[in-house]
């Protein structure tokens, strides 16, 4: 019996628009992971890149439970001595609210090279304006 391996057609990927406001950050981030990697779609292979591009905006809006806005808290190294930084939910939301989105899903894709090719398709923005028009991206409700 020989393995059948879809075509995956890079010009046929479809363009959704999630709207993050009072979603709350690992619902949605799981949603959007499922469709970067293509999981939506019945010809998923989980080494194949068949997802599809997905914009989000209000990420500032997006809602976090329990205690974590001041309680969860994101690393980062520089390399140099001291470099460490330490930063809240709080904090990152006022300097640079997409990164909460792109940190949750980049965490919920896979570790490797397709992963990083998979996190590309990915576009936060902050506010409810943005860049994708001429793509025509259609609006995806949540449930």
């Amino acid at each position: 019996m020989k393995t059948h391996l879809p075509k995956i057609d890079v010009d046929k990927r479809a363009w959704h628009l999630i709207d993050a406001e009072g979603q709350v950050l690992g619902r949605v981030a799981t949603k959007i992971a499922d469709i970067l990697r293509g999981k939506n779609k019945p010809v998923f292979t989980p080494h194949l890149d068949a997802g599809d591009f997905v914009v989000v905006v209000n990420a500032e809006k997006v809602r976090v439970t329990g205690k974590k806005e001041l309680g969860k808290i994101y690393h980062s190294f520089s390399g140099y001595a001291g470099g460490h930084r330490s930063r809240t939910v709080a904090e990152v939301r006022a300097k640079h609210p997409e990164r909460l989105i792109m940190k949750a899903v980049k965490g919920m894709l896979p570790k490797n090279r397709l992963g990083r090719k998979q996190l590309t398709k990915l576009k936060v923005v902050a506010g409810p304006e943005h860049p994708y028009t001429a793509q025509q991206p259609a609006p995806l409700a949540l449930s």
